[in-house]
């Protein structure tokens, strides 16, 4: 059984990777080759509560966020939001070179009164459950260097009243590379990626061609992205990447399909229709079917008639 350490401050990371105190009690750059994690680092987990943004490469350990190992197989960056369990394990596959790379650490502290402080929220690839590296070209990788360097350069200076949103619009210029690079990553993958919509298809329609709807109620985000073996956040990625849509709005799209199957063919009242699609009450579902169709399920089923 591994322990927990809660790291509340950006020091304690310090601590743990035996490296000089930071310069900024909310904001640091790591130098990862200067890192020296003690022998018993495979024995830990820890809980941050600050963001971490990674640029590494010959990293001697596995990575797990949550349950799930951090996939590096491509990626070089990574992405970690506060309040994640993380721990380190040895890997067998690292390579002789020493471990190099960036560490950029802030604290949400830092982006009090800043739009930074909601809009960090709506970048997907902090939240990912199942992770994997961000891929980035000789050019991409130096560009990203660069402006972690341009960060540090920025709190090392003697601080004024125009540092906070210097650094800040450095790092939303950062995070917004990295948006425009895993949107690229994602691309790349469509052939493998359109796999996981016939899955979807498959899974969807089985769902609904059940009878015991009215016990299972509609299906969720969470159990459908279950059954694919992928977490909601990812899932919902490629789909974006793929079609625009989110995984609720497949969902939805589905149930609007099979409703209308049955509005179209069978006698069954609309009530009898929601009830057996899985609402607890017809009237969420004619609400669900109009923001769909424009229609109400009578007026859709009055164009048959």
């Amino acid at each position: 059984m591994k322990d927990l350490k809660h790291f509340k401050k950006i020091g304690d990371y310090h601590k743990l990777a035996n490296i000089a105190a930071p310069e900024h009690p909310l904001i640091s750059l790591v130098d990862y080759s200067e890192v020296q994690y003690p022998e018993h680092i495979s024995t830990l987990k820890w809980k941050q509560d600050y963001y971490t943004i990674g640029l590494k490469r010959n990293i001697p350990y596995k990575f797990f966020y949550g349950q799930q190992e951090y996939d590096f197989d491509e990626g070089v960056m990574t992405f970690v939001a506060p309040h994640q369990v993380m721990s380190l394990g040895s890997n067998p596959n690292v390579t002789s070179d020493k471990p190099s790379g960036w560490l950029l650490l802030v604290h949400p502290d830092f982006l009090w009164h800043t739009f930074l402080a909601k809009r960090i929220k709506d970048y997907e690839f902090f939240g990912y459950a199942i992770n994997e590296g961000l891929f980035l070209s000789e050019k991409e990788e130096q560009m990203m260097v660069d402006l972690l360097k341009n960060i540090q350069r920025e709190y090392q200076s003697n601080i004024d009243k125009f540092s906070q949103n210097i650094i800040i619009s450095q790092l939303e210029l950062l995070l917004n590379y990295a948006e425009r690079f895993y949107e690229r990553q994602f691309i790349t993958r469509q052939i493998t990626n359109h796999g996981i919509l016939s899955r979807l298809e498959t899974l969807l329609s089985h769902y609904f061609e059940d009878d015991n709807l009215i016990d299972k109620g509609l299906p969720t985000v969470q159990w459908v992205a279950e059954n694919l073996n992928l977490s909601p956040n990812y899932l919902s990625g490629i789909l974006k990447s793929l079609t625009g849509q989110s995984t609720q709005q497949h969902i939805h799209n589905k149930l609007i399909e099979k409703a209308k199957e049955q509005l179209s063919t069978s006698m069954l009242s609309v009530s009898e229709i929601a009830y057996g699609l899985g609402f607890e009450r017809p009237a969420s579902f004619t609400k669900l079917f109009k923001s769909k169709t424009e229609q109400s399920p009578l007026e859709f089923r009055k164009t048959f008639n």
